[in-house]
């Protein structure tokens, strides 16, 4: 049967893959190694030396391309790894259009990183596909979106802004971290690169750091292929082999991420106490017929703030929380809780951060596997 035909659930945990060559191991075994042996300068086996490529490596790559409806894939040492590769395609002078609620380790490598060397960040908000092409100018070469975006779950129009992009031709790139291939395939929308912070659904079980891009275009793939190698932010084989197991079982785990979800942002806007709460899912919520018609379910991530809700507030209600764990990170089978304003996105200056919505008492959630009662009678206990 041809990889094209299968679907989702089968391509998890089939994709790009085949039994180890060697001695016919199902699962790729961990290539432990810097090097290997050639018989001449130059003459190997495909790997040379592990920064440039290593077989357990490959194996991970060849399954997100899989899964993303790719045809290159490229592991990195982290989410933030994966970006930087893609901002160094560019040069100084050029610009970037982003969203303006964004993951705040985005917005620092942007703007404490990149914008010393001459390359431009505009932010702005892209629920509107009409404000993305006023803020696109002869400098533009990249359009960096986030949807559902961190932490305000944001709904952006992936098909328009590709169609943007295409029209002033320019790059585009999407942080799918959130949604993953599970619930959404940017590529078939349009875009040319789709970025994973792995660390989070892909690996779902809070014990890697990786990133990961994927892409069609072999032209550009080569030159991210340049980057990864010269720049040398590669992800290791350990690392690869664990977030290679937890594809495998992203769609199981993504089905009871949104069963949660669903459950868990349906209790929190009928709480008395809650005034506003941010899930994709909700007929009210912006652009919510974009994110029907673009994604298969809605997610496990939700923001809320409570009613009159403070700073002090916020942070009594986390560290009251049991189940739920007070920790950065997000997309592992355990369910967390954060407080965006002095964790994901501290990096970010306050007024920047209020004008998206990241108020000091908004509290983000990641909702696990557990069972859902557990879950409600925790945030019951936290919040009364």
């Amino acid at each position: 049967m041809s990889e094209k035909t299968l679907k989702f659930n089968s391509k998890a945990i089939h994709g790009g893959q085949k039994p180890d060559a060697a001695y016919g191991a199902v699962m790729p075994p961990i290539y432990q190694t810097s090097t290997y042996a050639q018989t001449t300068p130059g003459g190997h086996k495909g790997y040379a030396y592990s920064r440039s490529a290593n077989p357990t490596r490959s194996a991970l790559e060849n399954s997100l391309a899989s899964i993303e409806n790719g045809t290159y894939g490229l592991a990195f040492a982290s989410g933030i790894a994966a970006m930087d590769a893609v901002i160094k395609l560019l040069s100084p002078g050029d610009e970037v259009v982003s969203t303006n609620d964004l993951y705040g380790g985005t917005y620092r490598l942007f703007k404490k990183i990149f914008e010393k060397f001459g390359i431009k960040f505009n932010f702005v908000d892209m629920q509107n596909a009409a404000t993305i092409e006023s803020a696109i100018n002869e400098n533009t070469k990249l359009i960096w979106v986030e949807t559902p975006t961190n932490p305000m779950m944001n709904i952006i129009d992936i098909k328009a802004v590709a169609q943007l992009a295409k029209k002033h031709k320019v790059l585009m790139a999407v942080d799918n971290t959130f949604a993953t291939p599970y619930l959404q395939t940017p590529l078939d929308l349009g875009a040319d690169i789709v970025m994973h912070s792995a660390t989070k659904y892909l690996g779902g079980h809070s014990d890697v750091v990786a990133g990961a891009l994927i892409v069609k275009d072999k032209k550009l793939a080569d030159e991210l292929y340049f980057i990864q190698n010269a720049s040398g932010a590669i992800c290791g084989p350990m690392d690869s082999f664990l977030v290679l197991r937890g594809i495998k079982t992203l769609h199981v785990r993504m089905q009871r991420h949104c069963e949660n979800g669903e459950a868990i942002a349906n209790y929190l806007v009928n709480h008395p106490k809650v005034e506003s709460v941010y899930w994709p899912g909700f007929k009210s919520h912006p652009n919510h017929d974009i994110a029907k018609s673009q994604m298969s379910g809605f997610g496990g991530m939700i923001s809320f703030v409570t009613k009159g809700g403070s700073y002090e507030d916020a942070i009594k209600i986390v560290e009251k929380l049991e189940v739920f764990t007070l920790a950065e990170s997000l997309g592992g089978v355990e369910s967390l809780a954060g407080h965006p304003a002095s964790m994901s996105h501290g990096s970010i200056p306050k007024a920047e951060r209020e004008k998206s919505g990241v108020v000091d008492a908004l509290i983000r959630l990641s909702v696990g596997i557990e069972d859902i009662e557990d879950l409600i009678s925790d945030l019951k206990q936290a919040i009364d």
